[in-house]
């Protein structure tokens, strides 16, 4: 009962348009007053233990390095490189957009900023060369979602605070399924461009790839920084994603010299805006899951489950449907948050791995990000293509189809995540 009503009370206050974070906030504080006798201390207290994590400094890091580098050139020598080394096939743009999309993931750990900063400028391009906008937009939107699963990701940071899963092994296991759905979408942009027969562009000499790799092999380094560190035990996720913000600075203003030291104030604003906005969101989320915890909601469901014979296929499939359906009201940093601590208890009493369960969570956000009415990627993708979000909805499918079968394919064979981890040791 106490169960409906919070989450009844959540969604009235979501449909009136106030924000995810007060709406979570508001909720706890009306349900902590009126239905509970919690004491206020207790809470306090664990507000303070749930935001007290090292992982949680990850975020403010991943951030400012992705704005250094989206307000910088790096994306574009990123693209330059991907059209030298696969723009003579079908679709050559396209494919170069989703490889692009695919190494500026992997080092922004965020899908707007890859939205963003290859959208911006290869989007333009694609027309100029006569690709329809629509053939444009649909590898972009898609291909940019790749910026969660990819590592580093700050949707992982998040699952990882939420449940307490170890974020260097979560960003080991989303390497093998971020360069499987990467094959995906390119798959999907070279038959659509063959089919159509869309241009190509002439194929360029190993002189003009060797050039194009020089050009943008400061910003490739930036993997080798982050992934090699916390592999290597040379520093933590979070250490890690410090280094990133300081190495992606150094290139940003000193290297490549895309931004003056005057543009950087204005960059350290926007990270600090944007890194506010999503831990004042794990505050509330932390109250949210403290009250789901202390009504045993979790228990409750998963007792019901196994009294039910329900087993781990069907909980997984229950998953999959309930995540798809919040991203379509709710983002991806929300939705981890809200439905993480709840579902996490039942999946590991199923015996789910939660490493494994973390990229499924991942691979739904993903999807949500690309399809309306709250997906982020296609209202970005809407401001630099002028498109209006239906008609980008149209044109997405064909490669949104592509990443439900690619749901289904991570959700039953949890080999694929945690192949590399297990190599590793870390699970």
């Amino acid at each position: 009962m106490n169960a409906l009503v919070i989450f009844s009370l959540l969604a009235v206050l979501m449909l009136t348009g106030m924000p995810i974070s007060i709406s979570l906030g508001l909720t706890v504080l009306t349900f902590l007053f009126t239905l509970t006798q919690v004491p206020l201390e207790s809470v306090a207290l664990k507000l303070f233990t749930g935001i007290e994590k090292f992982e949680i400094m990850a975020i403010p890091f991943f951030i400012l390095a992705g704005n250094f580098l989206t307000h910088g050139g790096v994306a574009k020598r990123m693209i330059n490189f991907a059209a030298s080394m696969v723009g003579h096939w079908y679709g050559g743009l396209g494919l170069a957009g989703v490889l692009a999309c695919a190494l500026f993931a992997a080092v922004s750990g965020s899908s707007p900023a890859t939205v963003v900063a290859i959208g911006s400028i290869l989007l333009p391009a694609m027309v100029k060369a006569g690709f329809p906008n629509k053939f444009g937009a649909g590898v972009i939107a898609t291909s940019g979602a790749l910026g969660i699963l990819i590592p580093p990701s700050i949707v992982m940071v998040m699952y990882s605070v939420a449940t307490n899963t170890s974020v260097g092994a979560l960003f080991m296991a989303g390497v093998m399924p971020g360069l499987a759905l990467a094959a995906t979408l390119g798959g999907v942009t070279w038959y659509r461009a063959k089919k159509f027969n869309y241009p190509r562009q002439a194929k360029a000499t190993w002189a003009e790839r060797w050039k194009a790799f020089r050009a943008s092999v400061w910003g490739l380094l930036l993997i080798v920084v982050v992934m090699g560190g916390i592999y290597t035990g040379i520093f933590t996720p979070t250490e890690a994603a410090a280094m990133s913000a300081v190495y992606a600075f150094i290139c940003a203003v000193f290297i490549y010299r895309d931004l003056g030291l005057k543009d950087v104030p204005k960059v350290l604003l926007n990270s600090a805006n944007m890194s506010a906005m999503l831990l004042y969101i794990i505050t509330n989320a932390v109250l949210f899951s403290f009250i789901m915890t202390n009504e045993n909601i979790p228990q409750a469901l998963a007792d019901w489950m196994m009294g039910h014979g329900l087993g781990m296929i069907a909980f997984l499939l229950m998953c999959n449907v309930l995540l798809l359906l919040a991203g379509n009201f709710m983002e991806p940093s929300s939705i981890v948050l809200i439905f993480a601590p709840i579902l996490f208890p039942v999946a590991i009493k199923l015996g789910i791995d939660p490493v494994h369960f973390g990229i499924i969570m991942v691979v739904n956000m993903e999807v949500g990000m690309c399809h309306p009415p709250v997906g982020l990627n296609l209202y970005v993708a809407s401001g630099i293509t002028k498109m209006g979000i239906t008609e980008l909805t149209v044109a997405v499918w064909p490669w949104l189809l592509s990443m439900l079968v690619f749901l289904v394919v991570v959700t039953y064979w949890p080999g694929l995540s945690l192949w590399l981890p297990r190599t590793l040791g870390m699970v």
